[in-house]
């Protein structure tokens, strides 16, 4: 996006702060661990304690997703269940966040998901090579709550067989063990491109 979009400005605020927001507002959690750049960490201290989190943690990422996530996990202290949310998912709804939380408290293992609408098709060397059947395919999305052994364990295995993945569900996936969706919503997308920006803050002015 040529710009720190977690730190853009969305209707006066930057676009972290209402996801930090969000997350407050849900009631679902004791701590939050936000990983960022060591010099965003007193801004975002502030946000958080603005949003009306008491106990926010702030580590700095590593060079993947995988990596960041793993680093934040060892910030979680003791407790039964793990979320992990990308930040710039801005529009999730609290009750979503307390909806995966206690759904992995029940099945392990939960992540947000969306039927996929378009026809997918893959392709190698500039041509189809194959048209998928989107009936059971989803766009995976976050929240994705965990038990916190299981998705230590995933991070563990991960580290050991050299794994990259893009999301914690697949770390889980490959200890053999089932991951559960619950449904998403269209408006918890990620903020990747600067239309994506156009929409967030026709959004947010429209629920205004």
């Amino acid at each position: 996006m040529g710009e720190d979009k977690l730190f853009v400005d969305v209707a006066g605020r930057p676009l972290i702060a209402h996801t930090l927001a969000a997350a407050a507002r849900s009631g679902a959690f004791a701590r939050v661990i936000v990983a960022a750049p060591r010099e965003r960490h007193s801004l975002i201290a502030a946000l958080a304690a603005a949003a009306g989190i008491t106990e926010a943690v702030l580590t700095i990422g590593g060079d993947r997703r995988q990596d960041t996530v793993r680093r934040a996990l060892d910030e979680v202290g003791v407790v039964d269940v793990v979320a992990v949310h990308d930040a710039a998912r801005p529009l999730c709804a609290p009750e979503l966040f307390g909806a995966v939380v206690t759904a992995a408290m029940v099945h392990g293992a939960v992540t947000t998901a969306v039927p996929v609408v378009d026809s997918i098709k893959r392709g190698a060397g500039g041509v189809v090579v194959e048209s998928l059947d989107r009936k059971d395919l989803y766009a995976i999305q976050t929240p994705q709550a965990f038990r916190r052994d299981l998705l230590t364990a995933g991070h563990r295995h991960a580290s050991a067989n050299a794994l990259s993945v893009d999301d914690d569900a697949a770390l889980v996936e490959a200890l053999g063990y089932t991951v559960h969706i619950v449904p998403g919503s269209p408006d918890n997308f990620k903020v990747t491109h600067a239309r994506d920006l156009v929409l967030l803050r026709a959004l947010i002015a429209d629920r205004s």
